[in-house]
């Protein structure tokens, strides 16, 4: 039987392996064990699979541009994004595509068909399926931009679950409060739900019951003034909100301040990401910086080398800081206080808590 039409992922079903392993014993590369190797032979010589043209092609890096790919590039973090990455790219004069997939049905294809036009591939985590990714990384370059990739696949991300138990835990223990509410959808991005998982692991951490649900909304400004009104709408108000952004954080603040309540007297507001706006507003959003921009410039910079041929396949995970401001009550200094490393390597398993540090501006 021969069928020039399967894909690598159903060859790798087929012969009950990965589909990096397909990829390795179809390219020559990497180690196998024999009896593996003569599975997958099996299953390609029996379905007349070849592999994808890319593998060759990349090597010679023949188009000269790598792409980007996100779910879309509504608000300042995707902005941030795209200038760290490009900021890079443009010093080996790699030009920079850029997918916006909607998190349409038919993503994973428009995914596919992008890469057979650029010599690697970004893509924000969470944007396509893990087996998508899986299938990407065996035709050229991956790296997974904030979020975690398959096994096999870098990436480049912040200890999100971590920052936000550090987050919770500042307001549960140093300002003593007992009701709080976590504002964002965990089944809309792997980093809202690792923010919910630290939440969480915050109230068990000292032993105290949190809320059994988030309040589920969008990461935009008018989701949060939605998660505003239902705040307003408790029996029993919360004390505090820990908005998984602070773009949600900052419509929250505009929702409750707009109904007549004080921030932080009558209700504590945190975020996450420290967009320049957080600083801004009155008062300034107690929040965790991440660093944005040097996440997707490390990526396009991993990105580079690997399809250069001149690095390994390993993540990275960077540090964040806790950023204490007027929004949850403590008092605003007049000087930020400098951190330690902006990175450090890790691998797929790490458990290091790189979240600690602490900074009031």
């Amino acid at each position: 039987m021969s069928s020039s039409r399967l894909t690598v992922r159903e060859i790798a079903r087929l012969a009950g392996v990965s589909v990096a392993t397909v990829s390795r014993v179809s390219n020559g590369t990497g180690q196998v064990s024999e009896e593996t190797r003569r599975r997958v032979l099996r299953a390609i010589e029996e379905h007349g699979y070849r592999p994808h043209h890319l593998g060759r092609a990349l090597a010679a890096r023949r188009h000269g541009a790598v792409g980007l790919v996100f779910p879309g590039l509504s608000g300042p973090y995707f902005s941030e994004l795209i200038q760290g990455f490009e900021s890079e790219a443009v010093k080996t004069r790699t030009s920079v595509h850029i997918l916006c997939t909607h998190l349409r049905a038919d993503s994973d294809a428009e995914v596919i068909e992008m890469a057979q036009r650029v010599d690697g591939l970004a893509v924000l985590g969470g944007t396509v399926s893990p087996d998508t990714i899986e299938e990407l990384a065996a035709m050229l370059p991956v790296v997974v931009l904030a979020g975690d990739g398959p096994a096999g696949v870098p990436a480049v991300r912040v200890d999100n679950a971590a920052a936000a138990a550090a987050l919770t835990r500042h307001l549960l223990a140093d300002h003593g409060l007992r009701r709080l509410e976590f504002v964002g959808d965990p089944n809309g991005s792997p980093d809202v739900t690792e923010r919910w998982a630290g939440f969480r692991q915050a109230h068990h951490d000292l032993e105290l019951p949190p809320p059994r649900a988030p309040i589920r909304v969008g990461l935009q400004q008018p989701d949060g003034v939605h998660a505003a009104e239902q705040v307003l709408r408790r029996a029993i108000r919360p004390q505090g909100v820990v908005c998984a952004n602070d773009e949600s954080a900052l419509g929250v603040l505009v929702g409750v301040t707009g109904r007549g309540l004080r921030v932080p007297e009558d209700l504590v507001i945190t975020g996450f990401d420290d967009i320049p706006m957080a600083a801004l507003v009155t008062p300034p959003l107690t929040t965790v910086r991440q660093p944005v921009r040097e996440l997707a410039a490390q990526t396009a910079r991993l990105l580079l080398q690997v399809a250069a041929g001149s690095a390994e396949q390993t993540g990275l995970l960077h540090a964040t800081e806790l950023v204490v401001r007027g929004s949850c009550g403590c008092p605003r200094s007049p000087e930020p206080t400098p951190t330690g490393r902006r990175h450090t390597p890790r691998s797929r398993h790490s458990g290091t808590n790189q979240a600690a540090s602490t900074t009031t501006p």
